[in-house]
């Protein structure tokens, strides 16, 4: 019987069937072989990452199995001990150490981590490149796997040397920095003192220039006195004492030495009070707190300011009542004088004409509050929460140190009081000072 042949269209069908599943297979395995391409080179970039990571590291690294075996190393390592990356593959690390008991330590530490993220510091001695011990502070770090399970140890450390180099960088940036600070406050005590030195100045001008005018008349006629007295002691004719009395004048001379050493008097006593009045607000211990009264300072600040650099300034203030405040009176004047001040500076720079400043004083319960305001331009929104921060100053380089204001918060923080900053619904700045209140 014969075999039937299938007919041709059939296998025409089957043999495209075929060649689509190949074309199918094919592009499939391009894509994948696309796919792995990218997958290698993100890898290989991962690894040069990783790679670029350990060697820019300063601090030595290495990472060792369950047993202490390293796995690998950094270059700050290999250059710490002197070896190559192929020495140190699968070498213990304890063979690392130059001496048996921070090897004992270190593989004591290493067999009581195992808990993930479990870790540990400790200080032990690397053997050199040179032979030499080398302390280096290790903080080692179990590597564990999505289980939990340990797969080794991770150790980083860094050489107690530069620790000690960077620590005593440190201090001797700090200790710098201490300099500089007690150098700017000094700076700041001679600025305030110069306010004050310039106030006391004026003020024993006159009374000086009075007693050295006194003094220089009252010479000229002991001079007249000891010629008239000379002439009587020689016992000279009457009518010659009678003449040299007239030419000396010696009967106005008399009558006027009363006045003149009264007027001396007055000029020396003067100078004594100003004296006395420094005394008072310049005690030996600046930081002992104690009763103040609140008016006596508000006078000698305005009496030495307008004395002084601000002759211009035009305070308005009227001691209402006798408020008395705990705190320091030299301190406290140290405060009012550069408030004053920076108001005047203000106004000044502000070309207020004259420059004013309004000080008022109220009286609660425990309290004594003392608000000063000026004519000037106010303080800006930005920088109401700045003023009190050292070496900020909105004045031009070279006019105050910035430390003003701020040594001025701390001085009546220290009596138990506040100091307050802002600008008045009127126009200028408003300094608030606030001070417990005695009796």
């Amino acid at each position: 019987m014969a075999r039937r042949q299938p007919p041709a269209h059939l296998d025409e069908d089957a043999w495209l069937e075929v060649i689509g599943k190949m074309d199918e297979v094919y592009s499939q395995l391009v894509q994948d072989e696309i796919a792995l391409e990218e997958k290698n080179a993100e890898l290989e970039q991962s690894q040069q990452f990783i790679a670029g990571l350990l060697a820019s590291m300063s601090d030595i690294l290495l990472a060792c199995d369950p047993e202490g075996h390293i796995e690998e190393s950094n270059h700050a390592l290999r250059d710490l001990v002197g070896a190559t990356e192929a020495q140190l593959r699968g070498s213990p690390v304890y063979a690392l150490l130059g001496d048996s008991a921070s090897a004992a330590q270190l593989r004591k530490t290493l067999g009581g981590l195992r808990r993930p993220n479990a870790s540990a510091s400790l200080e032990v001695n690397f053997k050199g490149a040179d032979g030499a011990l080398l302390p280096v502070d290790l903080s080692c770090t179990v590597r564990s796997n999505a289980n939990g399970r340990c797969l080794g140890h991770v150790l980083v450390g860094r050489p107690l040397g530069e620790l000690k180099h960077a620590y005593r960088q440190l201090h001797e940036a700090h200790e710098a920095l201490k300099r500089t600070q007690q150098q700017l406050l000094h700076a700041e005590k001679m600025a305030s003192l110069g306010r004050l030195v310039a106030g006391v100045a004026h003020e024993l001008n006159n009374p000086i220039s009075f007693v050295l005018a006194n003094a220089h008349v009252l010479g000229g006629y002991g001079e007249r006195l000891q010629r008239y007295l000379q002439a009587v002691h020689d016992d000279a004719p009457l009518e010659q004492r009678e003449a040299l009395r007239r030419q000396l004048r010696i009967d106005p001379l008399l009558a006027d030495l009363p006045s003149l050493i009264e007027g001396t008097m007055e000029g020396a006593q003067r100078t004594a009070d100003i004296v006395s009045a420094l005394k008072r607000f310049s005690a030996m211990d600046r930081e002992q707190l104690g009763e103040v009264q609140l008016n006596e300072v508000i006078e000698r600040a305005i009496h030495w300011i307008t004395r002084g650099v601000a002759p211009d300034l035009r305070v308005h203030w009227q001691a209402e009542s006798e408020p008395r405040v705990q705190g320091n009176a030299g301190q406290l004047l140290q405060v009012l004088m550069n408030l004053m001040q920076n108001a005047y500076d203000a106004a000044r720079a502000a070309g207020r004409t004259p420059p004013e400043q309004w000080i008022a004083v109220e009286q609660t319960p425990g309290w004594v509050t003392l608000r000063l305001r000026d004519n000037g331009p106010g303080i800006a929104e930005e920088h109401l929460s700045q003023v009190f921060e050292p070496f900020f100053s909105t004045k031009p380089v070279g006019q105050g140190t910035g430390l003003g204001l701020s040594i001025s918060y701390s001085i009546v923080e220290r009596c138990g009081g506040s100091l307050l900053a802002g600008n008045h619904p009127d126009g200028g700045a408003l300094f608030t000072l606030r001070l417990p209140a005695l009796g």
